[in-house]
């Protein structure tokens, strides 16, 4: 079983590598969840099926190579994404601040999971607590058994799975076997209507950080292959299946809450796969953001504060998030994490396999199973610090085309230009001396 906190500071020896399937179903969880669910549904009930495959074929393509990059260069030098950033443009205080941008994202998706949590409890219960309570209650719930540990939350993790799988599998061929799939086609979305350039953003942002801490999981691949595959296989269950699912569940019901889909076409047992699925994936949001707050603050001014305190913060502040209806905002949810996150990834992938700025360091220190010293690590990357503002805002301010991808060239061509440029007179100097 990988544990993503061994090996946290070190690379992880060829010797502790693991099998194939060990390290591709963890990466495949990540995606096999209700949230993915939850996207396929909202592009089934806001575009055409031809558009909406489209946003997910063009999204899961930037996903995959982006991915697969990052995935290889982890492999390679046996390092978490976090770590792999200190020498991928961004140095100890840059990697310390992408480690707090992940710990926000997980914590909105905190937010989002426990509203649905909450709906289909408040469901369950007839309207009896309304929405804000049930969001109340099982925020406080959820994070007080991640703070001070249950060993139930384990067995929850392990049934979620193959329930959701389960469940959906009944779901599809209970309202998909009465419909003309013709008639499916052809049917207008009932949704507001969304271009594929947001659809792909969307796809991406549902996905990104799953990209960006790929390393976590492919630094105990042991080849190139390895990483392609579980990326491949991930790519087909979580985008293609999982979410291709949804968007015809949601065309023939004509809605995209799942809640309703679930408790409607699966009854109780439908709810149980909400609560269960919302219970794996914030055990995981919870607990991964509070360690890399944690983390993160003991670098930038060298002070430790007690798990369970970041936990409780992070927790309640989601559970407010979820209260004040962050579900509502589901989709510009996933458009700003479609954009602000591929600029880092691009700088990392630019700094690692063009720019080589470390590599040299990385090889020879591979070589010892060490890592490059303080004199070799930089404190912090301005440069792409810089770059991932400024391809952001690009993303975010340029409606032509696909956000995502805009953001993700912005950043990667600034980092190299301003790269190339810094190092043209220290080239000239050399030449002439």
């Amino acid at each position: 079983m990988i544990s993503l906190t061994d090996y946290s500071l070190c690379r992880v020896p060829q010797n502790r590598r693991l099998p194939f399937l060990s390290v591709a179903l963890v990466h495949m969880g990540m995606l096999t969840a209700l949230d993915q669910f939850m996207l396929g549904a909202v592009l089934g009930h806001a575009m055409t099926l031809t558009d909406a495959y489209i946003a997910i074929a063009i999204g899961s393509l930037i996903f995959g190579v982006v991915t697969l990059g990052l995935g290889l260069a982890g492999m390679r030098e046996g390092l978490s994404g976090s770590l792999l950033a200190r020498w991928c443009g961004f140095g100890r205080i840059g990697s310390a601040l992408i480690g707090i941008v992940i710990a926000i994202s997980l914590l909105g998706w905190f937010g989002v999971q426990n509203a649905v949590f909450a709906k289909g409890l408040n469901y369950a219960l007839n309207d009896a607590l309304g929405f804000k309570g049930a969001a109340i209650l099982s925020g406080t719930a959820i994070t007080l058994l991640v703070a001070y540990g249950f060993d139930a939350l384990k067995v929850t993790a392990k049934l979620a799975v193959p329930i959701f799988i389960v469940v959906v599998g009944y779901i599809s061929v209970t309202t998909l076997s009465g419909h003309n799939p013709i008639e499916l086609f052809q049917r207008t979305p009932g949704g507001s209507a969304m271009s594929i350039g947001e659809g792909i953003t969307m796809v991406v942002g549902g996905s990104i950080v799953a990209g960006l801490i790929t390393p976590d999981m492919s630094r105990y691949c042991r080849n190139g292959k390895h990483v392609f595959w579980m990326t491949t296989l991930t790519i087909v269950v979580g985008e293609f299946i999982i979410n291709g699912v949804a968007i015809m569940i949601a065309r023939a019901l004509n809605m995209s809450d799942v809640v309703t889909i679930m408790a409607q076409t699966a009854g109780g047992m439908g709810l149980v796969t909400v609560i269960f699925s919302t219970l794996r994936i914030n055990d995981i949001n919870l607990y991964s953001s509070s360690l890399g707050i944690a983390n993160a603050v003991e670098m930038l001014v060298g002070k430790k504060i007690r798990y369970v305190w970041i936990t409780l913060l992070i927790g309640f502040t989601g559970t407010a998030f979820s209260a004040m209806g962050i579900l509502e905002r589901f989709v510009d949810f996933l458009n700003f994490l479609g954009i602000l996150f591929p600029p880092i990834i691009g700088i990392m992938l630019v700094d690692y396999y063009i720019l080589r700025s470390h590599r040299d360091v990385l090889d020879a220190t591979r070589l010892n199973h060490t890592l490059p010293d303080g004199a070799a690590t930089p404190a912090i990357g301005w440069c792409a610090i810089v770059s991932w503002l400024t391809g952001s805002i690009v993303g975010f301010a340029v409606e032509a085309g696909v956000s995502s991808l805009n953001s993700l060239f912005a950043a990667s061509a600034l980092y190299w230009l301003i790269n190339v440029a810094l190092r043209a007179p220290k080239r000239r100097s050399q030449s002439f001396g």
